[in-house]
């Protein structure tokens, strides 16, 4: 009598966990999905919807990645072809703001439908696309939290032998803690391509040069200058200026910077978006971080001196009288040069990497802040700003996730180039779109053949309009790896990973992931294979928008 209880009560707690998603017994799902970025939500409450079970294993301890981590201004480009479970992201947001308890710090009236040229607020669509990093953190806990979608945090794979393979499928991922995960389906939704990698699939770092894929704006840029993050005006490199026996200023590179064209091994800056409140209520002065040097930023001093005034030009707001703080001018946030080897380094040096951004970007603002070289105006206008006492909270209200712009990239079925972009080619098989411009931030600070210091790789080009994102991105080739999706470290160019990169996008390509994992379970085929037209009806029954105009079905 008491084994039939006892064989009644697990198989009723075996039918609840296969409700929640979860098969606790063996810990084997349908769907495992690596990362805890917005890609990899969305991944997973897709997978979910379609029936499957699924589970997010996170190597973050706080979900959303970027989105919640300081990138409240939205690189939203043309938002008509966001739309999906993208869209319904922006629609919870829009949702808390109509809260009145959502404005703790400032009146709604007041703020305003601010952001990048558009409304923040879109009355018809109910979308808000500007907002503080905890309100995006809760929507992403809510929805893991409503789906009943199991999530394991702090959970880092093991990168060396963690990923089991029979053929050329993934069977199982083993994290640190020696914690397995077996799986049928996997889906890589890092920043940095972990899994990918580690799964045996070709992939690049760096910037690939224009002969590679015919383009023009891929590899070295030298003479480029776009936006205004480059040296106006001459500056001199030298600790004694004019003499170069003097050795370069810090953050200078003695290195050529190659010829136009050409790849190198570099990446695009990365910095933290800060999260930065002007008012007194809410607001931590600036601290001062330990091994902080100003000798670090006498570049800046003397970009002050030659008359630069642009410092306040990334403040963009936010509601409660914050900002997401980003890169602005040759000598900013973007800490150029120092993260080179982040993509495929350990995690210790990772952490070295990280640590060593943070002190950096920390020591800027205070020494912007405090440092009597500073002229006397932005040093005041600086010392009325600082971090949001409520945001970031166990972590001193700094950003617990660096702006990784790019690591790796999948060299996948199908590489998304600059030409598919601005349409000089067509996209096969669409599973979604990106409109944002193409943009690269500096890779290299470089001393010029006239003595002066100079910036160089940053790009800004029109993609013309919205364009579509190929299904063969998503996927790497089918004897590498048949039952993997890489969604966020897409395979593609430098350059056009450049406008690929926006969270947004990130979110519908987590979602158009999953629901051709999902496909490949029920037809039992390697993701490859997966018919695109059973795919395109259900992406677009699911609001995904695949082509621009919308074409009648």
């Amino acid at each position: 009598m008491l084994l039939r209880k006892f064989v009644a009560s697990v198989m009723l707690l075996a039918l609840a966990a296969t409700a929640r998603g979860e098969t606790p017994e063996n810990n084997s799902y349908d769907v495992v999905i690596y990362g805890g970025t917005s890609a990899a939500i969305t991944a997973a409450v897709q997978a979910k919807a379609m029936g499957k079970s699924v589970i997010v294993v996170s190597p973050d301890k706080h979900l959303g990645g970027l989105s919640s981590g300081g990138l409240g201004w939205t690189d939203s480009g043309d938002k008509r072809v966001i739309g999906g479970l993208s869209r319904q992201f922006y629609h919870r947001i829009w949702k808390h703001y109509q809260q009145p308890e959502a404005w703790r710090w400032q009146k709604p009236e007041e703020y305003g439908n601010r952001g990048q040229g558009t409304p923040a607020v879109d009355k018809e669509a109910r979308t808000m696309w500007i907002f503080e990093p905890h309100v995006a953190e809760q929507v992403f806990d809510n929805w893991v939290k409503e789906e009943k979608i199991p999530v394991v945090r702090d959970a880092w794979l093991d990168r060396e032998k963690g990923v089991k393979k029979e053929g050329n499928r993934i069977t199982s991922i083993t994290t640190l803690d020696g914690k397995t995960y077996k799986g049928r389906m996997f889906i890589d939704a890092t920043y940095e391509g972990d899994l990918m990698a580690a799964a045996g699939v070709s992939y690049h770092v760096g910037r690939e040069a224009n002969s590679v894929y015919d383009e023009t704006w891929n590899g070295v840029q030298v003479g480029v200058l776009h936006h205004k993050h480059w040296f106006a005006k001459p500056i001199d490199p030298y600790v004694v200026p004019g003499d170069p026996s003097s050795g370069l200023l810090p953050r200078i590179s003695p290195a050529p910077p190659g010829k136009k064209g050409e790849g190198d091994h570099r990446v695009q800056a990365y910095c933290f978006r800060m999260c930065l409140t002007n008012d007194p209520r809410n607001r931590v002065p600036f601290p001062k971080p330990e091994g902080y040097d100003p000798a670090q930023y006498e570049l800046l001093a003397r970009v002050f001196e030659s008359g630069w005034r642009e410092t306040f030009n990334k403040f963009d707001p936010i509601p409660n009288h914050k900002t997401d703080t980003n890169n602005h001018g040759p000598f900013s946030t973007d800490n150029i040069g120092y993260n080179y080897d982040y993509p495929e380094a350990t995690y210790e040096r990772r952490r070295e990497i990280i640590a060593e951004h943070e002190t950096y970007q920390k020591g800027l603002m205070y020494f912007i802040a405090n440092d009597p070289r500073v002229p006397e105006d932005v040093r005041t206008a600086m010392s009325k700003w600082g971090l949001a006492k409520d945001e970031f909270v166990d972590n001193g209200h700094w950003p617990h996730q660096i702006y990784v712009r790019e690591a790796r990239r999948m060299i996948g079925k199908y590489v998304m180039t600059e030409n598919e972009l601005v349409k000089r080619r067509p996209t096969p098989e669409s599973v979604g779109m990106g409109s944002y411009t193409i943009d690269s931030h500096n890779v290299q600070r470089y001393v010029k053949p006239d003595g002066y210091v100079q910036n160089e790789g940053d790009i800004g080009v029109s993609t013309k309009g919205p364009y579509q994102i190929s299904y063969g991105s998503l996927v790497p080739k089918q004897e590498e790896c048949a039952n993997l999706l890489v969604p966020v470290c897409v395979s593609s160019s430098h350059i056009a990973f450049g406008s690929i990169r926006m969270e947004p996008v990130f979110m519908i390509l987590g979602q158009s992931a999953a629901t051709a994992a999902a496909l490949a379970l029920d037809e039992e085929i390697p993701v490859q294979q997966v018919k695109y037209e059973v795919l395109r009806k259900r992406l677009l029954e699911d609001g995904q928008v695949l082509e621009w105009p919308v074409k009648e079905e």
